[in-house]
């Protein structure tokens, strides 16, 4: 199983009220900053084998604040880039609220071409496909961090939980959160979601073989618990 932390870049200036995208020279905010360092400190107890991120200089500040220390560096895989907004990049959302593709990225995302842009259709494919090779790469046993957006953080953990892309603005990613996916041979597992206090304990993969006798009965590392189950202490 492969264990997979999603963090989303800490804030900027722009964060908010504009809409960034591929705008050159984002940097994070003293904000911003004071968040990676807090993100950093709460991820220290876990080792990761990898730490990859977006080519954006707000995610590549954030992520090299994780790496801080560490044995390894920072690797850049463009398929966690910010969607391409195109024409939309730079503006006040709360201009790009009255436009009519507003309506569509909000109930049929799926559907949401920007102009001059990406679709997000396309946004979600590059980056599960990264995700899938990164497990690939890493092997069963790894435990990494990508650091990257808001929407290409909705839109890993809807495909994760089996979500159509229409339904992934259900999903919260805030500034410097941290969503945390376990990727087994038969299904992934969102162990958080959009999380951004408390301790990371229980986030190191647990000892033991892929398959362990309980009750009489043999389970894996694949099964859900059924009932709730007793956590993973």
């Amino acid at each position: 199983m492969t264990t997979l932390l999603l963090v989303r870049h800490g804030l900027t200036a722009m964060t908010g009220p504009v809409l960034a995208g591929w705008t050159p020279d984002v940097h994070l905010d003293e904000r911003g900053l004071e968040q990676a360092r807090a993100v950093a400190g709460r991820l220290a107890p876990l080792e990761l084998d990898a730490i990859v991120s977006s080519p954006l200089e707000r995610c590549q500040e954030t992520a090299a604040a994780i790496a801080g220390g560490r044995p390894v560096s920072v690797q850049t895989d463009d398929r966690f880039g910010e969607c391409g907004y195109g024409e939309w990049t730079g503006r006040p959302l709360k201009e790009l609220a009255k436009e009519p593709l507003w309506q569509v990225v909000q109930a049929h995302p799926s559907a949401a071409v920007f102009p001059g842009g990406e679709a997000l259709a396309d946004v979600q494919s590059r980056a599960v496909r990264a995700v899938r090779e990164w497990n690939e790469r890493l092997g069963e046993k790894a435990t990494y961090l990508v650091c990257s957006h808001g929407d290409v953080i909705k839109a890993i953990v809807a495909d994760a939980l089996g979500l159509h892309l229409d339904q992934f603005q259900r999903i919260a990613a805030d500034p410097a959160s941290v969503t945390v996916i376990r990727y087994t041979p038969l299904r992934p597992f969102l162990l958080r979601s959009n999380d951004v206090g408390g301790d990371v304990a229980n986030l190191v993969p647990p000892a033991g073989v892929p398959e362990q006798e309980d009750g009489g009965e043999t389970t894996t590392v694949s099964d859900a618990a059924v009932g709730g189950g007793s956590g993973t202490t």
